[in-house]
């Protein structure tokens, strides 16, 4: 199997591996996009599917929320039965899931189909990591490689607001996951022609337990978080929900203690290397997610944007994304990763801090500037991170490096949905008059509140910018610590 495996690695020209990285990253864009492609949506579901708040939030979660539960399993199932196999099959049940949702009848009918999408990103997208480590031997240009890969696949979900709002403004809210048809057939026939051949590990152990556990953990934790920040609080679903989530995640570690190979080794996090980028990965998606949302719903709802401008407007985080993700890589063994992601996270808070400032301007450009900066900090600490994931497992355990850093990924978008998602329409219902405090969705066009409703608004979009600048602050600081003494390559050391 070995050797069969290096054969592999061996033959490919440098023409083959390149196109098969395109073939890789244009998949790679669509699971990106659907994490906030449905930003700008939003408010046009609750006009044409009636969808309420919470089903508003579910119909955005239940994408990464099925993928994050998923993510383990099948990147250890992918070195069972063959990354090649594990990224066709993904990349089919994606294509299905987008024809199912575009031609949704119902709110929670487009729910179900969110998370069948959720199914197909959760077996392409570790699958397609260790396709890039498989492919790319060489240590420069695997580095330049993942770079890429991870910065499509970031560019992806910031330009899933203004992809949506395009498609919005000349036709109707399915057209935001048919768009995936095509790619999806594109990408079928290509990955047929340019793929690796698959390799199959036989031997290695698969368990499904193990990732129903970890979904019912996610599950109870989401919950509990929407729960926790809704002001008319259910005592006993927020008690539920939490109950839930410590069983699967105590059920979760018990399992992975009697497995002979288990889907997370936690011994793997013992290198701080690999930590600090799991760390980073996380929580840079945290940030980039909550500066989007909430700033894609503040200026259509309170703002009078249409979906096409409040997406074009939010396309300033995704611009400089990839030129500083390319860069990243490139310079990586030169600088080390320090200046590359907390330097990353240190300039998103720069950026942060800048749109709160000029965010009541009379001119949108200083509030773009900082956007722009937020991108360009996102883009430099993305770059490495999957780097320092990859770099620093075990070969052995590639499938798994690859399920955890997709994870990270995947995680930090769903908890910043899940968290912003909640607490603006707490924040605005603090400062909003009673008339209008639990409409947070049309409060701003009563007739005679409508002001002071769009100034709440204002409030708890001000109000969580504080928040997201924060986290960036103490993301620089803990990735800080984890590099500390400023490696400039990720090894497998403790």
């Amino acid at each position: 199997m070995v050797v069969e495996h290096s054969r592999a690695q061996t033959v490919s020209t440098p023409r083959q591996r390149w196109t098969f990285l395109a073939v890789i990253s244009a998949a790679l864009f669509l699971v990106g996009a659907d994490n906030s492609i449905l930003y700008t949506a939003l408010p046009e579901l609750r006009d044409q599917l009636g969808t309420t708040p919470l089903q508003g939030l579910w119909i955005i979660n239940a994408y990464p929320l099925v993928l994050s539960g998923l993510l383990l399993g099948t990147g250890t199932l992918g070195d069972r039965i063959g990354h090649r196999l594990m990224f066709l099959t993904g990349v089919t049940i994606f294509g299905l899931g987008s024809l199912i949702a575009a031609f949704s009848p119902s709110a929670w009918f487009l729910i179900a189909a969110r998370g069948l999408l959720g199914v197909g990103a959760a077996t392409m997208m570790p699958a397609s990591l260790a396709l890039v480590r498989i492919t790319f031997t060489n240590v420069r240009e695997r580095n330049l490689a993942i770079a890429i890969w991870m910065s499509v696949a970031v560019v992806g979900a910031a330009a899933g607001p203004v992809l949506g709002g395009l498609l919005l403004e000349f036709f109707w809210w399915g057209s935001v996951f048919l768009i995936n048809v095509p790619v999806v057939i594109v990408t079928l026939i290509a990955t047929l022609v340019v793929a690796p051949p698959n390799i199959a590990n036989p031997h290695k152990h698969w368990d499904l337990i193990s990732s129903v556990w970890a979904m019912l953990a996610m599950v109870g934790l989401v919950m509990a978080i929407k729960e926790l920040a809704n002001p008319d609080r259910a005592a006993w679903l927020l008690v539920t929900s939490t109950i839930v989530g410590v069983i699967g995640l105590l059920l979760f570690i018990s399992r992975q203690r009697g497995l002979e190979q288990p889907l997370l080794d936690a011994q793997i996090f013992r290198n701080r290397i690999f930590t600090g980028g799991v760390l980073a990965a996380g929580l840079m998606m945290f940030v980039v997610a909550g500066v989007e949302l909430m700033t894609t719903q503040r200026f259509q709802t309170a703002g009078g944007f249409t979906p096409l401008e409040a997406g074009a407007l939010v396309a300033s985080v995704a611009v400089p994304a990839i030129p500083a993700a390319l860069l990243g890589g490139s310079i990586l063994h030169r600088v080390g990763f320090i200046p590359l992601i907390s330097g990353g996270f240190a300039l998103m808070a720069v950026g942060i801090g800048g749109a709160w400032w000029t965010f009541g301007d009379d001119s949108l450009v200083p509030f773009i500037i900082s956007l722009l900066l937020v991108g360009l900090g996102s883009g430099l600490a993305s770059s490495v991170a999957s780097t320092a994931i990859l770099g620093a497992a075990p070969v052995d355990k590639a499938g798994m490096a690859s399920s955890v850093e997709a994870v990270s990924y995947e995680f930090g978008t769903l908890l910043s949905v899940a968290v912003f998602g909640s607490l603006l329409p707490l924040f605005y219902s603090i400062t909003a008059p009673s008339e209008v405090a639990s409409d947070v969705d049309h409060g701003v066009d009563h007739p005679v509140h409508g002001p002071a409703a769009v100034q709440a608004y204002d409030d708890a979009y001000l109000m969580i910018l504080v928040m997201v600048g924060v986290v960036s602050l103490l993301a620089a600081a803990l990735t800080a610590y984890c590099f500390r003494g400023n490696p400039k390559t990720a090894e497998a050391t403790v």
